[in-house]
């Protein structure tokens, strides 16, 4: 039986509250990709190690990750508006803090506390779509808050590469200093202040969830540079992620009996919400490991500047940003939520096995960028009917929980696939006879029959996510969601 439609909270300007919104959600999902491409200039200019450069990234991505479950309840209790509004104004100060960071363990403190900043924002956006905007017109809410998540992780690479060159690896922090204090100001304006529930607050599952992500997702992160090494004395990364996924399994089981539980297991026995989850899983898999072998591709097999790779994106982000509102508000509503979200990943997992066509060293550089088109076709077209169906029977008093629930999987997945990509990229250039240093080499120093290999290996990592985009489409497949106007 379809559950009844949620009531919706008035409000006179729905979109403009989005905008605003949507000026914070962008910064912090910016800054999950746009830190990659100044490593390098930061690693020289605060003598770091490598291993501290890499902490610059992996730590806002913890703090991002962890608290993600809390901050969605947080939301339901104090406010969406309250809990938005104090995590851009941390994310702001970590920013401005970073800018000016005099060493390494500044910078990367700072960068932790951006993320938890970013996540007590992040599920504030999706619970307040939900809340002001009635089931048959929130498809083009959610198209666009969807399109500004895939959007902002592939312009970080480009806006990075701009700000770097032309003011130093410091703009990329102090640029969110500005943008969040005009979010600051447009969140005051234009943001309703919706009604809030106040059930007891469930510590026990605030530890046991906070403590299982961290394991997990920071597991995972130490694979990309330890190589599913160890870590402490003889605790390796295998048995650090097992130990979140026991944490994370005791955190399920004490939720099903706890009386007021930080994430309602009943939210999973509506099956658009718990396939949705799944499909979002496969999704932040896949983005995470989209771009590694494309842009490794561009520069080392082909000797293109960092630049120059970067404008490779802008097909995918340009179409992305054009298509996904005009998706998520007239396509899904005439064709469904499970036709377009299959519709999307299907054309991303066929643009991806498209691309290993022409990952050779001689191939025409315009068919290289060719897939990239309908690479932002599908990403237009994945995000809303996922982020729609996932969101379309949440209560107003659950809004925060499933946004929590939603943002944190696909996290979870982003750092999985992250890692994922870096070992099977790893693997294949040894099977090609490759040394993996050579990804290090600088642009055009391969040798042509190195360039060829190396080409080959990007080719075979490919298929990694077009496999993930293809099980995706499986699984939204199975989706009911939104009908469509003509079987309605």
């Amino acid at each position: 039986m379809t559950p009844a439609t949620p009531a919706v909270t008035a409000c006179e300007r729905p979109w403009a509250a989005v905008w605003s919104m949507l000026v914070g959600f962008f910064m912090l999902m910016l800054d999950s990709t746009i830190v990659s491409v100044a490593n390098p200039s930061i690693q020289a200019g605060l003598g770091a190690s490598l291993t501290e450069t890499i902490w610059v990234t992996s730590a806002y991505l913890l703090g991002l990750a962890v608290p993600l479950l809390v901050a969605g309840r947080l939301g339901d209790r104090f406010g969406q508006k309250a809990v938005f509004m104090l995590g851009m104004a941390i994310f702001a100060l970590a920013s401005l803090v970073g800018g000016f960071a005099p060493n390494v363990t500044v910078l990367i403190a700072a960068r932790a506390i951006q993320g938890i900043g970013g996540s007590l924002m992040s599920p504030q956006t999706q619970a307040v779509i939900v809340r002001i905007f009635p089931p048959e017109r929130r498809g083009a809410a959610m198209g666009l808050w969807g399109s500004v998540s895939g959007i902002a992780m592939l312009v970080g690479p480009i806006l990075g590469g701009v700000l770097v060159r032309q003011a130093g690896w410091q703009a990329i922090f102090l640029i969110n200093v500005p943008v969040g204090l005009i979010g600051l100001i447009l969140a005051a304006r234009h943001v309703p202040r919706l009604s809030t529930s106040r059930p007891k607050f469930d510590w026990l599952g605030m530890i046991l969830s906070g403590l299982g992500v961290l394991l997990v997702v920071f597991g995972l992160q130490e694979a990309v540079s330890r190589d599913w090494g160890r870590v402490w004395g003889r605790v390796t990364i295998g048995q650090l992620i097992a130990a979140g996924v026991v944490l994370l399994v005791v955190f399920v089981v004490y939720q099903a009996k706890a009386a007021a539980p930080l994430i309602p297991l009943r939210l999973f026995r509506d099956r658009d919400f718990a396939l949705s989850n799944g499909t979002i899983f496969l999704i932040g898999v896949g983005i995470a490991g989209l771009t590694l072998p494309i842009l490794y591709f561009i520069q080392v097999a082909r000797g293109l500047s960092p630049i120059m790779s970067a404008f490779f994106l802008m097909p995918t982000a340009v179409v992305g940003g054009v298509l996904a509102p005009l998706v998520g508000g007239q396509i899904v509503a005439r064709l469904g939520a499970r036709r377009v979200a299959c519709f999307g990943l299907i054309v991303m997992a066929a643009s991806l096995a498209w691309d290993v066509v022409y990952f050779t060293p001689t191939s025409n550089i315009w068919l290289v960028m060719a897939p990239g088109v309908t690479i932002g076709v599908g990403n237009a077209c994945m995000w809303s009917p996922v982020a729609l169906s996932a969101t379309r029977h949440l209560s107003p008093q659950d809004a925060g929980a499933g946004a929590g629930v939603y943002n944190t999987v696909r996290q979870v997945g982003s750092a999985l696939g992250a890692a994922a990509m870096n070992t099977l990229m790893n693997a294949r250039l040894v099977a090609h006879g490759v040394d993996p240093s050579l990804a290090g080499k600088p642009t055009g120093a391969l040798t042509p029959a190195q360039s060829a290999a190396f080409a080959q290996a990007m080719g075979d990592s490919m298929w990694l996510t077009a496999s993930v985009f293809a099980a995706a489409a499986v699984l939204a497949a199975f989706l009911t969601g939104q009908a469509g106007r003509a079987r309605r």
